[in-house]
């Protein structure tokens, strides 16, 4: 599959990556409007095609008093007012078959979590949705094994379907990108590199996972250099304060400076086929 195949990606043939980029979950209107503000700015300026990351609601939490959303539909109108602002596309996550269809109406791509990426009937909802559907490999699964998750989306008559690696686990507290997966996977699907998650140190003793934000431009640079199709990041003006993955987000301060360093890099890497 070609990524132009993929309209609401709005892939352009200047050979860049496209980025999909948010805050981890959406805390409120204002911080979303002001995240995909500054994103976009960036991302106009360097011709990178750009899709509004953000999370509905977090399902997936150590702690039972961890953040988990500002209320399903509240968070959902956001993200649609987001996409209606900016005029960009828009993802988020989904955990449960029921959110699926819900989703669908307020956003472009509908997001598998990692661990949720064998759930049969989640990816069968997904696709059916007619949305772009992103699969996550799961921390526990191999590259190759994730053309079988592929199958599930197509199978249900859906061709638009992408790939994010997000790391492997690598013992209890550590995630490992094995870049050899990339070309692999791209056998099925175009693949994106989650940049951020993949530098999660998760099963902390104190509940709250940890992470490596001094280590996300070498990680970026070295799925650019593998030949990844887009980057996957979560980015907040105040990533200490930030109600989830706070650990591991790149400060959108540093944004443009990493994606100028991106873009050159690509250039660098095209030249080189």
């Amino acid at each position: 599959m070609k990524l132009d195949e993929i309209p609401q990606l709005k892939y352009t043939t200047n050979s860049n990556f496209f980025l999909l980029a948010g805050p981890c979950a959406i805390e409120g209107e204002d911080m979303a409007l002001r995240i995909a503000e500054k994103v976009v700015t960036i991302t106009d300026k360097l011709e990178i095609p750009y899709v509004f990351k953000g999370s509905f609601k977090k399902a997936n939490r150590s702690r039972v008093d961890s953040f988990t959303g500002i209320g399903d539909e509240k968070a959902l109108k956001i993200l649609r007012k987001v996409s209606e602002t900016f005029k960009v596309p828009t993802v988020t996550d989904i955990h449960e078959i029921s959110d699926a269809q819900m989703a669908a109406e307020y956003v472009d791509v509908l997001q598998i979590p990692a661990f949720l990426v064998r759930q049969t009937d989640l990816v069968v909802a997904a696709a059916q949705t007619g949305r772009v559907v992103n699969l996550k490999k799961g921390q526990f699964m191999s590259p190759e094994s994730m053309q079988h998750a592929v199958k599930k989306v197509t199978d249900s008559g859906n061709g638009q379907v992408m790939l994010t690696d997000r790391g492997t686990m690598f013992g209890y507290q550590d995630m490992i990108v094995d870049f050899r997966g990339i070309p692999t996977m791209k056998q099925y699907a175009p693949v994106v590199l989650d940049v951020t998650h993949s530098l999660q140190q998760p099963n902390q003793s104190s509940g709250v996972t940890g992470g490596r934000p001094d280590m996300i431009e070498t990680i970026a640079r070295a799925g650019i250099a593998t030949g990844v199709d887009g980057l996957f990041l979560e980015t907040h003006f105040d990533p200490a304060n930030a109600k989830s993955d706070g650990a591991n987000m790149l400060h959108l301060d540093h944004l443009e400076k990493l994606l100028t360093n991106l873009v050159a890099l690509r250039k660098t890497v095209n030249a080189l086929k």
